[in-house]
């Protein structure tokens, strides 16, 4: 796994799967830390958005056109276009996503897709944050959880049962490990 920090969300590669983008606009920032960390485009097979907010993204279509495929969960279908207005509104370049382009699976489907891309894991649908959020959740105890709200505010955002059911999901697979989008990585204890 590499992280890719280039803007404000961090973003990940794990064995030809890009794990997130930044805002659109960001192209020549990533194409620079590609190249500080020894890749290329080319050695991206698949990019999966945590979730379809501008900041996680935004360069997803430009990286289409060039040859990576869109991975989109099908709980994620209908917000592919969330964020077109924000990219227009701000007069950014962005390359509008194309369900037909992409590659749909649902979250039952993960495991089997991942394994033939050499990564053993899954994708779990965390909707707390928003609808058409979700996880990747290693075998190995690396767990990327996009912007989902840490555990420990659990209490802080009193009556939020989904969050509480997106963390119990994810502490089940004891991961040792949680990477977060805008934070800092947290270690679990065993």
């Amino acid at each position: 796994m590499i992280k890719l920090k280039y803007g404000n969300t961090n973003t990940f590669f794990i064995h030809g799967l890009l794990l997130d983008t930044d805002f659109a606009g960001t192209l020549p920032a990533f194409y620079q830390v590609l190249k500080k960390n020894g890749l290329k485009v080319g050695d991206i097979r698949y990019v999966l958005a945590t979730h379809y907010h501008p900041d996680h993204m935004g360069i997803l279509g430009d990286l289409a056109e060039q040859g990576a495929k869109h991975l989109l969960m099908d709980v994620q279908k209908d917000s592919i276009h969330g964020a077109d207005y924000i990219f227009e509104r701000e007069g950014l370049p962005f390359v509008p996503l194309m369900e037909s382009n992409a590659t749909v699976i649902s979250c039952a489907e993960s495991r089997a897709f991942l394994a033939e891309l050499g990564i053993a894991g899954e994708i779990i649908s965390i909707p707390s944050h928003s609808r058409d959020s979700v996880a990747l959740i290693l075998d190995d105890g690396d767990c990327f959880v996009g912007d989902l709200e840490p555990f420990e505010y659990l209490e802080a955002y009193g009556e939020n049962k989904q969050l509480e059911n997106d963390w119990a999901q994810i502490l089940s697979y004891h991961p040792k490990r949680i990477f977060f989008a805008h934070a800092p990585e947290r270690n679990l204890k065993d």
